[in-house]
């Protein structure tokens, strides 16, 4: 798909997607797909999104707003697009959906080496701040959606975002469900409520989950997926890990 820059002050525009795959990604008969490229101007950033939303949607319906933030991919781009099936699936169950692409062929990599709730902390820092300008922006191209119940979902290296964003940011997000995040701490909070999908063979670092006490003062879900590794938490999963995390994300959405 080839993208025509529009060049205004906040906003560069990509083409939309007119069938029911782009980039190799499916996209349910029932939603529609429309990436485009904002820009922060404060920091100087390009922020690719890609919004996932229902055909049958009024204009003026008040939508929830679920926020997906991709796992780490090496800065070769794209990787906002590799959560299609989670992303069309809420969609169509009339949640107004927008896929944030976190990382720029620009940026530096993730440091490999070094404590990495030290290291990493610059990223997680950059992912929240897009997040909030993503949302900021959505408030003026979208004022009908509904942003007193926003959900943020992230997978890896995105859910160690989604996982900082309350935190530094609260009262914004009103849940957030995280996919195998394993190195920002969960929040101990009752608001934004907290839920986590935890893969069968890569653990969290310590303190990175709550504990049982912890999750019952606070209401926390915490559930562990026996069938599903970490990698396979994207598009690479199967129908039947697909149905099974679509299944826990809309309950988690609906409680």
């Amino acid at each position: 798909m080839y993208c025509l820059i529009l060049v205004i002050p906040f906003l560069t525009s990509c083409s939309t997607a007119k069938n029911n795959v782009t980039n190799g990604k499916e996209v349910t008969a029932e939603t529609s797909l429309d990436t485009l490229t904002l820009f922060d101007k404060a920091r100087n950033r390009q922020i690719p999104v890609a919004f996932y939303a229902s055909k049958a949607a009024g204009i003026n319906k008040k939508q929830r707003v679920v926020i997906v933030n991709h796992g780490y991919g090496q800065n070769y781009g794209g990787s906002y697009l590799s959560y299609s099936y989670l992303s069309a699936y809420l969609a169509a169950k009339d949640f107004f959906v927008v896929s944030i692409q976190h990382e720029l062929p620009t940026d530096s990599l993730i440091p490999s080496e070094g404590i990495p709730q030290i290291v990493r902390r610059p990223f997680w820092d950059r992912g929240a701040d897009n997040i909030l300008f993503v949302i900021n922006e959505l408030k003026k191209s979208h004022p009908n959606l509904d942003f007193k119940h926003i959900t943020l979902i992230g997978h890896s290296n995105g859910g160690d975002m989604t996982a900082l964003f309350p935190q530094k940011y609260p009262g914004i997000a009103d849940k957030i469900i995280t996919l195998d995040n394993r190195r920002m701490a969960l929040p101990r909070t009752k608001h934004p409520k907290v839920y986590s999908l935890r893969s069968s063979d890569q653990p969290a670092d310590e303190g990175v989950l709550p504990t049982e006490k912890e999750q019952k003062e606070f209401d926390i879900k915490i559930i562990k997926l026996p069938n599903t590794i970490h990698n396979d938490m994207d598009d690479d999963a199967t129908e039947q890990q697909r149905k099974e995390i679509t299944d826990y994300v809309i309950g988690f959405l609906n409680d």
